[in-house]
């Protein structure tokens, strides 16, 4: 990060700011003096005068805490105190904490980086203990918004964390939200209830969302690189955000309201969802006019303009393109209003894993061999590449799927030692995929640098990737 980005100074005074409404002076029924959001440290100034009159506002032991620690919150500590702040981390979970202590973290290698320097940082803590967020000048929360089996929305982890937020939340803080969720969610989970408590945002608090843009596993930009978006409750809430995001990022494009940020957040990930699952269908078509799709794709591709792209696989993973379009259709049924382009295309991703299954069984069938009892070899079980995130991860449900059909299932993948069986139990990584002889390979997650030239000697290798090269024993999905 540049020099002037680190040592921009976070001064936000409610006197400056706080236009939308007057500052609460009660909190709890207590009197409170009106506050700033900042920290000594944070700023550059030298007038004497100014400095003492800061001296006289309420001081914060950490410039901010993050709430959730895992990879995004993660990421997201680390970046903040690479940028020479004093950061707490808090996560309920002890294991997480535990595996993070031990360095075990998955982590991009940069951030492995960040991480080891961080645990040897006295400005750096992570802790299990929720009173921490009171002694934060700036409170984010990043923590998973997944839905359930039935795709509703499972607010139950966002809903937690917020009201441990409203519960140790303290005059002069920037309170933040940065997990993908419906719109009206900060308002709902942090500034009604925090009113209720006598801290208004735009008055004594400021609170703000601000989607997260992290990309597990993907080095290409990083994390002070990517534009931030944010929306305040108030326009007050949204220049304490921005004053904040600056700190960290290089760019931030503040937006009319929290509303807005939030349904950006859904926007880009729908926007993701739609066009998968339109490069899906454009496989299908394309094997049945007996056309190779990323001829097709590669070509389209060298067009300037007008066209991004998108590529087919065996449906998609983690928690977001599977599952933030399902928190925006969710909200509009309450108004009965359809979205059927999105419908559609979130009911072909989900279908997705099952058109691979199918496959297999046609595969098979051809050569005289059914599902069951076939012995089939799953080659990376991660959603995505050189991660070892097995979220809504696709080749969980294929598994499950093949095993419902009393096939045999195996699979190899160094990221990922054990996964799921579909049946309650755990399957363990081969270490030697070749010497299990399975009647087929289903190529799922092709990872940088795995060793696939095995494949040579197997059977039939169905390729969800579309990425491998065409080989005689080899056929797309």
């Amino acid at each position: 990060m540049s020099q002037d980005i680190r040592e921009t100074a976070f001064h936000i005074d409610f006197a400056a700011h706080a236009t939308d409404e007057a500052a609460i002076d009660t909190v709890d029924g207590s009197p409170v003096a009106q506050t700033m959001i900042g920290e000594t440290e944070w700023l550059r100034s030298d007038d004497a005068a100014a400095a003492t009159e800061v001296q006289a506002k309420p001081q914060f032991a950490y410039d901010v805490a993050i709430v959730g620690l895992g990879y995004v919150g993660l990421p997201t500590a680390l970046a903040i105190n690479a940028s020479g702040r004093k950061v707490v981390g808090v996560d309920v979970s002890e294991h997480r904490l535990a595996v993070i202590r031990s360095r075990q973290a998955d982590l991009l290698e940069s951030d492995k980086t960040r991480l080891i320097q961080a645990l040897e940082d006295p400005s750096f803590i992570i802790s299990s203990d929720l009173s921490f967020i009171s002694q934060a000048a700036v409170v984010v929360v990043c923590v998973p918004t997944p839905v359930d089996q039935y795709l509703i929305p499972d607010l139950g982890i966002l809903r937690s964390a917020c009201a441990s937020v409203v519960e140790y939340a303290v005059p002069g803080q920037l309170l933040m939200l940065t997990s993908t969720t419906y719109v009206g969610s900060t308002r709902d989970m942090l500034a009604v209830p925090l009113a209720a408590r006598g801290l208004t945002a735009g008055g004594n608090v400021y609170v703000a969302f601000s989607p997260e843009r992290i990309n597990p596993g993907v080095d290409s930009f990083s994390h002070e690189d990517v534009p931030r978006v944010v929306g305040g409750i108030t326009e007050a809430c949204g220049k304490a955000a921005e004053t904040f995001l600056k700190t960290v990022a290089k760019s931030v494009h503040v937006v009319p309201s929290a509303d807005a940020a939030e349904m950006t957040k859904l926007v880009e990930n729908t926007f993701r969802a739609v066009n998968i699952a339109l490069a899906n269908e454009f496989a299908d078509i394309c094997q049945t006019l007996n056309i190779e799709v990323m001829d097709v794709i590669d070509a389209a591709s060298t067009k300037p303009y007008g066209f991004m792209r998108f590529t087919p696989g065996p449906g998609v993973g983690g928690h977001c393109i599977p599952c933030d379009p399902h928190y925006l259709l969710w909200q509009l049924r309450k108004s009965r209003l359809g979205s059927p382009v999105i419908e559609s295309a979130m009911a072909g991703i989900a279908a997705r894993p099952h058109h691979v299954v199918e496959r297999a069984r046609r595969i098979l069938s051809d050569r005289d061999h059914g599902l069951s009892f076939a012995k089939v070899l799953i080659v990376g079980v991660a959603y995505k590449p050189d991660v070892e995130d097995l979220r809504e991860s696709p080749a969980l449900e294929i598994i499950a799927a093949l095993r419902a059909e009393d096939a045999q299932v195996a699979y190899s993948d160094h990221w990922c030692p054990t996964a799921p069986d579909g049946q309650g139990g755990l399957l363990h990584s081969l270490d030697d995929p070749a010497a299990w002889m399975p009647d087929l390979v289903i190529v799922h997650t092709r990872h940088a640098g795995a060793d696939l030239s095995w494949l040579e000697d197997v059977p039939i290798v169905l390729d969800t990737t579309y990425q491998l090269p065409n080989a005689k024993n080899t056929i797309r999905l």
